[in-house]
């Protein structure tokens, strides 16, 4: 069951070597304890079965799903821009120049191409009516891909409420079709301003709280879809997230060229579980990431591993007032506590913990 023989355990010297004194052992010509070379056990502590899990903190910024840049689509003076961190809902303005406003409806296709009597039928006509038909509109409207005289009334009925001409059919100078409610992160115009068509006015957000993490490639194992993590917010406070979008293409790390010194990153979106996040916005975060996951092995924690002079590892077992030194070898670790396997080790054996 070695899976990552020299590489982990070496890790595990680095742990044992780093207490304050080394604990080291040898064994006799038969493999048992070789007289009082072990260090006194002060302690004990089971060894058990189970998983070990190996976790990574990582930085990511605590912010919100997707972004949607806005332009003008007329020209004219801005004369209504939202606040930023407000959120729009279906049937609200975005923006409005000379006191028309752009009206946020729900779909996922764009408005390529005005939508009016004539138009050739297509999905695009069915979302507007579903808009229509959400919005208090069309009662006698069938909501399909076709534009009837009843999709053109209900047209003509929206626009007369929100001050628009009452022509019976939508454009982008209109309506801004996009999949759900929208928070405004930026506002590049201010009341006052000239825009014409193009003019950069918003950026937009979903309202879905999502941690975004540039990883490193070499860790990029880590990141698996679907992958359970445990997110660190401002102030202390942790709550439980999911990966669910990874990357394919690497970037360069922040700051430097990628290739320079071999660092590169990959985008990954952590949506977050039921908790309050507060309303920042780009705050940093730490993501804990699980790296490994060994299930059902036997382990100890890592101080109770001796380092013998003969090399490797070895666990004291404690039997009673007897003492005897067991050579294992060392597997995954995680969690302060190590994979261990040796002859006539199992569960629930007693071994000791020496002072560090």
């Amino acid at each position: 069951m070695r899976r990552k023989g020299a590489a982990l355990t070496g890790a595990a010297v680095a742990v044992v070597l780093g207490g304050a004194a080394v604990a080291t052992a040898s064994l006799d010509d038969s493999g048992g304890a070789a007289g009082a070379t072990a260090p006194p056990v002060p302690s004990v502590t089971e060894i058990t079965r189970g998983d070990l899990v190996d976790t990574k903190s990582v930085g990511g910024r605590l912010t919100y799903s997707g972004e949607h840049k806005i332009s003008a689509e007329v020209s004219g003076t801005v004369t209504s821009v939202p606040a930023e961190g407000g959120v729009v809902r279906r049937g609200r303005s975005l923006l409005k120049v000379d006191r028309r406003p752009l009206v946020l409806m729900y779909g996922r296709v764009p408005l390529y191409r005005p939508l009016r009597l004539g138009v050739d039928d297509g999905p695009d006509v069915e979302q507007l009516e579903r808009n229509l038909r959400a919005l208090g509109y069309g009662d006698d409207m069938t909501v399909d891909e076709e534009f009837t005289y009843a999709t053109h009334a209900a047209v003509e009925e929206w626009q007369e409420d929100h001050g628009l001409p009452e022509t019976g059919g939508v454009d982008a100078t209109q309506v801004v079709f996009l999949d759900g409610p929208v928070r405004v992160a930026a506002a590049t115009v201010e009341v006052g301003d000239k825009v014409r068509p193009g003019t950069p006015v918003l950026t937009l957000t979903g309202t879905r709280r999502v941690v975004q993490v540039d990883l490193d490639t070499e860790d990029q194992e880590m990141a698996r879809k679907g992958a359970g993590v445990t997110v660190e917010l401002p102030g202390g406070r942790e709550i439980k997230g999911k990966v669910t979008f990874v990357g394919s293409v690497a970037q360069a790390a922040a700051g430097g060229e990628q290739g320079d010194d071999g660092s590169s990153t990959i985008d990954v979106e952590i949506t977050l579980g039921k908790g309050s996040t507060g309303k920042l916005d780009q705050a940093p975060v730490t993501v804990r990431m699980e790296s490994e996951r060994v299930k059902n092995v036997l382990g100890v924690p890592v101080e109770a591993l001796l380092a013998l002079r003969e090399g490797g590892f070895a666990v004291e077992v404690v039997e009673g007032s007897a003492t005897r030194l067991v050579p294992v070898e060392t597997g995954a670790y995680g969690g302060g506590s190590v994979e261990i396997e040796g002859e006539g080790l199992s569960e629930g054996m007693k071994v000791g913990v020496p002072k560090s």
